[in-house]
């Protein structure tokens, strides 16, 4: 087999590539592809680590057969019930009927729901803190319900102090890559899919601070060996709400352009003032999962937007129904709005953000008749002036 995929000499890498996949959960774009990630675990008893999407089924089947050689499982741990990960159990259980399903008690309904299976002698039932012994191999179980869904646990290998994390430490890409090149993209996948739960999210790491944890085996992307502080520290920043950078986005919604160019000039104040750290982002030709990333990275927002039908534009609407939904919070935020008869933009967006925790408006916002002039310039500075206080 592959020394590729060798965690360590008994557990072993048997997940599978898709490549093809345009939108990962059907709405964020994966442009390098996911990877859905299962590992066997190989001793006096043999456990296999979660399944695969449906699309990757084969591959998976083929790999999971290799690793065994020729032996039979004895359990299937599900960590995830979502389908990129859970929707080979019920095959799995046909191939091998003699391997045990284990879960939780919030697991089994779910794949009742999904499978309609008959589970009477298949299932172990794992609280928090129970273990399972697989002869040199002893896993732990972990409860992190929320973390993205009700059911979801982590398992802690103990011997050799690997912690497979669901979906945590997960990302997008098939080749992420490590360090700071698996930010990007393992940031997009937290703040989109998990990032309401930062208070679950936080309960998780301190249980994982008591464990030595030597890697970390996720359900997405790249295991993780080495430097693992640095992995833990983005994820307890990235649950904290907390910014990264000491700088500001300019998010702007422009319809004909004059809102972009207004929220281009804003950003060129602000580098005169001494900003370091500024980057403006076109709602209207940005995915919106790549703009809720970068909001969160910086501790300052901008949000330009033309007026239309009497509030907002679309883009901007969408961009801050996600940040509201990913728990957007401890942010200053200075507003634009652009109207040519009637400018409504400011009331919309302002009346967004009050919904959100630890939000501070800059006054007073700038308001654009159709082309930023002069006056509409002092007032700008005046805007940008606050946000830096």
């Amino acid at each position: 087999m592959d020394k590729s995929k060798f965690i360590t000499d008994e557990i072993l890498y048997v997940g599978a590539e898709d490549r093809d996949l345009d939108l990962f959960e059907s709405q964020y774009p994966v442009p390098d592809g996911v990877t859905y990630n299962s590992y066997v675990i190989l001793d006096e008893k043999t456990a296999v680590m979660d399944t695969v999407d449906n699309r990757a089924a084969a591959a998976w089947l083929d790999n999971v057969k290799e690793a065994l050689g020729g032996r039979k499982p004895d359990y299937l741990v599900v960590s995830h019930m979502e389908p990129d990960h859970g929707a080979n159990i019920a095959r799995f259980s046909e191939l091998y009927p003699q391997a045990v399903i284990v879960g939780n008690a919030k697991t089994f309904p779910m794949i009742r729901q999904f499978f309609h299976m008959n589970l009477e002698n298949r299932m172990l039932t794992v609280k928090e803190g129970d273990t399972l012994s697989l002869g040199r191999h002893t896993l732990e179980f972990f409860m992190a319900p929320m973390v993205h869904w009700p059911e979801v646990m982590v398992t802690y290998e103990q011997t050799e102090k690997i912690l497979f994390s669901a979906d945590g430490f997960g990302t997008f890409g098939v080749n992420s890559g490590l360090g700071e090149e698996w930010t990007g993209e393992a940031a997009r996948y937290y703040l989109n899919i998990v990032g309401k739960y930062g208070v679950q999210v936080q309960a998780l790491l301190k249980k994982a601070a008591a464990l030595d944890i030597q890697a970390i085996c996720p359900l997405h992307g790249p295991v993780l060996k080495e430097n693992l502080d640095f992995y833990i520290k983005k994820y307890n920043t990235w649950s904290s709400y907390e910014p990264e950078v000491h700088g500001v986005l300019v998010a702007a919604a422009s319809i004909h352009g004059n809102t972009l160019a207004a929220a281009r000039e804003m950003a060129e104040m602000l580098k005169r003032q001494g900003e370091e750290h500024v980057e403006v982002v076109d709602l209207a030709r940005t995915d919106v999962s790549w703009a809720v990333r970068k909001a969160f990275f910086y501790d300052r927002l901008v949000l330009a937007a033309a007026t239309y039908d009497g509030g907002v534009f679309p883009c901007m609407e969408v961009f801050l129904q996600h940040l509201k939904s990913k728990n957007y919070q401890k942010r200053k935020v200075a507003l634009v709005e652009n109207g040519t008869w009637a400018p409504l933009a400011a009331k919309a967006m302002k009346g967004m953000l009050e919904s959100m925790k630890q939000i501070t408006v800059v006054e007073p916002a700038v308001t654009i008749r159709s082309v930023l002039d002069d006056e509409g310039r002092k007032v700008m500075a005046q805007a940008v002036s606050r946000l830096a206080d």
